[in-house]
């Protein structure tokens, strides 16, 4: 018999409705789709890893093939540059300088092979700004600022009291009368 219930995703549970065949899931997909390997996170209501990890793990390992490994650190007149976080839904990574870890500078992945391809056949670049200068756009503002747009005292109406109606009263002593 399965079990019915709603996962963390606020969906219907994979392995109630369509999953049919389970497959054993291992932390390994999770590195690969870089979650936290936090268990209470990762383990469904059954107790055993989700199996939504193995469900997607294919489209990540297929986008994965498009990103230089963060292991290669990219050598540039500057100084060397060590990986420090890969976007794989964005389609970014970010490289610091080793010594100035507070200065990411922003690559695709084309970049980056670029730099490691020039890097192989001897060539250093002269810095990652060259690269990363390209990729400067303007914010975009994903929320606005609203405050001072509504009333703060819009919810210190008093409330309507409706007017009872005296039909059971009535209705009451009518049946009494009638008796």
């Amino acid at each position: 018999a399965r079990l019915g219930g709603i996962g963390s995703c606020g969906r219907e549970l994979c392995c109630s409705t369509w999953l049919t065949d389970f497959r054993s899931v291992s932390t390994s997909a999770a590195r690969y789709q870089q979650l936290s390997l936090n268990p209470l996170k990762l383990a469904g209501q059954c107790g055993k890893l989700k199996c939504c990890l193995n469900y997607e793990l294919d489209t990540y390992l297929e986008e994965l093939e498009k990103f230089p490994k963060p292991e290669i650190k990219l050598k540039t007149e500057k100084g060397i540059a060590i990986c420090q976080k890969t976007d794989i839904f964005k389609g970014l990574m970010w490289y610091a300088y080793d010594g100035e870890w507070m200065n990411w500078h922003k690559l695709t992945p084309q970049q980056a092979n670029e730099i490691i391809a020039s890097n192989k056949q001897g060539k250093t670049v002269a810095s990652l700004e060259e690269y990363a200068i390209n990729l400067t756009e303007e914010a975009k503002t994903e929320f606005e600022n609203v405050v001072g747009q509504d009333s703060l005292t819009r919810f210190d109406k008093p409330k309507r009291h409706k007017k009872r109606n005296n039909n059971k009263k009535r209705n009451k002593s009518r049946s009494r009368n009638a008796k």
